[in-house]
Formats: structure tokens, C-alpha cells, sequence
């Protein structure tokens, strides 16, 4: 298996109209300063490579980047890992309820889409919900509905509801891109972060076949 390169991810999700969080990939650590320094702190770090790997399970991550001083480090301590990587990415570190949303292509029904929490908790939980693609919109919300995890999008307790037209609005475009683009295998977008203002993917992932 070999995954898409981030270039051609970012190009990819942007024909759909599947926001990115504000992202970008740098080979000098002058670069990943500079960007930081636009979209501002705090920040993130990810190694981006083609090879499909969990990038959290190998400390290939670096989150709540809240300066200079600490990018640098970061950015240091990723480059000296012994992967082959294209990049590090530098993101804007987005906060909101995390959730996953993920296709696989079944020889017999084609690409079917899931819906679950995002992070580790749709590994540990698995509270998911799956449909065959193409989804309409009220597809999309009997899958949210499904979960358990719905609680936390409609608002749960003094938690502000998300953003649900716009986190809907992935899933039709997921599975618009499912339909059109058969040369995709896979495709993890996980955590896809929601608040009350929209919703973004923070870590996409398309494998090919």
C-alpha cells in the first residue's frame, strides 16, 4: 500500500471542498517558523510521509506548540527521526469535538463510508456507523444519529453544538470523491475537528490501491 503525498491530498480535498485546517508542509525549519508565525499559535507538528503509518503510535506528532522557541525543538527532535519522510508538516492547532470519517472500497458494494469519534476513541470505542456510497443528507444524519458520540455534536452539557451543516457537508463531498475517484483504496480523515464555527480535516489520509 502506498499513500498520496501531501501536495496531491491538499489538491485532492480541494477539488471536493473538504477544508483543510490551515496547513503546510516544510523541508528547512525556517519555513515552519515563518508559517507558524501567520497562522499563529498554538501550533502542531506532524512528520508527513508516504509510507501508511500511524503517525501518534510513533511519536511522529507534536501538539500544543505554543511559541518559537518550542517549534524549534520540535521541529529539531521530528527531522532527526530515521523515516523516510517528505516533510514536516506545520498546522494550525484547531480545538472542537474530534471525529472520524473513513472509506474503504469493497469489491462488492464499492466504497463504503464510516462515521465514529475521532482520535484513538474510534479504535477503542468503536462506536461507528457505516453507509454505502452515495450518501444523501439524511444518510449522513441517521450515521451521526447512529453514535453514541452524536451527544457531544448536538451540545452536551455547557458544550456548545457544532457546526453540523459543514461537518455533514465532508461526508457528501467523501462520498462524491468515493464515487469519482477509483484509483483511491482508502481513506482515513481522522480527527476531522467540529466546533460551533465548521469543521475541518486535521489529518487526511488516502491510500491507493
Amino acid at each position: 500500500m502506498k499513500a498520496l503525498g501531501f501536495k496531491k491530498t491538499e489538491q485532492l480535498l480541494s477539488r471536493y471542498g473538504i477544508p483543510l485546517c490551515p496547513s503546510r508542509l516544510t523541508v528547512e525549519k525556517s519555513e515552519a517558523l515563518d508559517f507558524a508565525g501567520e497562522i499563529g499559535y498554538p501550533a502542531v507538528l506532524k512528520v508527513s510521509s508516504l509510507e501508511p503509518i500511524h503517525k501518534t503510535d510513533l511519536g511522529l506528532v507534536k501538539t500544543g506548540i505554543k511559541d518559537k522557541k518550542e517549534l524549534e525543538e520540535s521541529w529539531d527532535e521530528l527531522n532527526k527521526k530515521k523515516i523516510k519522510k517528505e516533510g514536516i508538516l506545520v498546522q494550525k492547532q484547531l480545538f472542537g469535538v474530534e471525529v472520524a470519517a473513513g472509506m474503504k472500497r469493497d469489491s462488492q458494494f464499492g466504497p463504503v463510508l464510516m462515521f465514529g469519534l475521532g482520535g484513538i476513541m474510534v479504535e477503542l470505542l468503536k462506536d461507528v456507523s457505516f453507509r454505502i456510497a452515495p450518501l444523501k443528507k439524511k444518510d449522513v444524519q441517521e450515521m451521526m444519529k447512529e453514535t453514541k458520540g452524536y451527544q457531544l455534536l448536538s451540545g452536551f452539557r455547557s458544550q456548545k453544538a457544532v457546526d453540523l451543516e459543514k461537518l455533514i457537508g465532508i461526508f457528501l463531498s467523501l462520498s462524491e470523491l468515493s464515487l469519482n475517484e477509483s484509483e483511491i483504496k482508502e481513506v482515513d480523515l481522522n480527527p476531522v475537528i467540529a466546533n460551533e464555527k465548521g469543521a475541518w480535516v486535521a489529518d487526511p489520509r488516502f491510500i491507493l490501491n
